[in-house]
């Protein structure tokens, strides 16, 4: 498909740079047959008893850095993990870098230029190796906020709590599962006593689902990989769920893409440890999920467009005017939705 397709003109006032205060105060558009506004508070009300929820505990880890290459400033953005002291990221300016320059980030904790790619991605030797490349990380990183928030304003010390999920345990991301922003442990405790179950998978969010799309047809994108995990025990309470009648609802299209990633054709869940680049467009058949909750994406994004293949794209263009016109705040801060898949 075109990729102008999945375009929409967003007033730049409804990004949001903070989170909603309560989490559960954010507005949900219920999108269905018809749009319904509500809060995330009533999604205990408005899912049902057997229904099982499925999060994301990704944790977001400090992945920006500022350092310099001698006299020249480059800031980096880690993207994917590929052994205990190497990383890709994403350099910027990247033309002022090349292969076996060293970044000084701080006084002994530096990395290697080991390769470059395309659209800015270098591969990072650092001078920690594991636990120690944490802490490192840790003392000199940011929360890399995704750049529509990071333009606005600067990060800060807020941002450490904000950007996290309350079921971030499993250290990786480098971008939050933004739907699960909106849980709070009062809303858990309503799911539980309308006997509405909760699981959790991992998909360490990179931030290559941060990067715009530069190609004019869907099918010359490529996504980057990311690393997912699935035990045994998550997808065969997932598949007795659905053997039963109840609903799987992912939380975020993080924990969607994970899911769909482990399912066979029969839409039967399997245990999963690996990369996932799976990219949902219009078209694809999911085989699952029965319900999505997540935030409101940007125009002609990746994110965009799974939820147009989930929803319809017309249904969701239709949404996303009316979201507009109702001033929903958007993207990682903002507000959400929950989406029932299309006829």
């Amino acid at each position: 498909m075109k990729v102008e397709a999945f375009d929409f003109t967003l007033p730049p006032e409804l990004i949001a740079d903070r989170p909603a205060v309560p989490r559960e105060a954010a507005k949900l558009l219920v999108v269905g047959e018809t749009l319904g506004d509500h809060h995330v508070a009533d999604l205990p009300d408005l899912l049902r008893e057997g229904d099982l929820l499925v999060f994301n505990d990704t944790k977001v880890i400090p992945a920006r850095l500022r350092g310099t290459r001698r006299s020249a400033k480059i800031e980096v953005t880690l993207h994917k993990n590929v052994t205990a002291d190497s990383w890709h990221a994403f350099a910027k300016p990247a033309k002022k870098l090349k292969v076996s320059d060293v970044i000084e980030f701080s006084r002994g904790f530096t990395a290697l230029v080991t390769d470059k790619y395309d659209g800015g991605e270098v591969a990072l030797a650092f001078s920690a190796s594991g636990p120690k490349l944490m802490e490192k990380l840790m003392e000199h990183g940011e929360i890399p906020l995704p750049p529509y928030i990071s333009s606005l304003r600067a990060v800060d010390e807020q941002d450490k709590r904000d950007y996290q999920t309350i079921f971030a345990k499993d250290e990786g991301a480098v971008a939050a599962p933004t739907a699960g922003l909106h849980f709070t442990e009062g809303l858990l405790a309503a799911f539980a006593e309308k006997k509405i179950d909760m699981v959790t998978t991992t998909l360490h969010v990179g931030a290559g689902t941060f990067l715009p799309v530069k190609v004019d047809d869907t099918d010359d994108h490529k996504m980057h990989a990311e690393r997912g995990f699935l035990n045994a025990e998550t997808a065969r309470k997932i598949n007795e769920t659905r053997s039963r009648g109840g609903r799987i609802v992912s939380v975020g299209t993080t924990s969607l893409r994970l899911l769909e990633s482990a399912a066979d054709e029969a839409g039967v869940l399997h245990p999963f440890e690996g990369e996932t680049d799976i990219f949902i467009t219009p078209g694809y058949r999911f085989k699952a999920i029965d319900l999505l909750i997540t935030n409101f994406h940007l125009p002609k994004s990746t994110l965009f467009m799974l939820v147009s293949a989930f929803s319809g794209l017309e249904t969701m263009k239709a949404a996303y005017a009316h979201a507009i016109a109702e001033k929903y705040r958007f993207y990682s801060y903002g507000d959400c939705s929950l989406l029932y898949p299309k006829p």
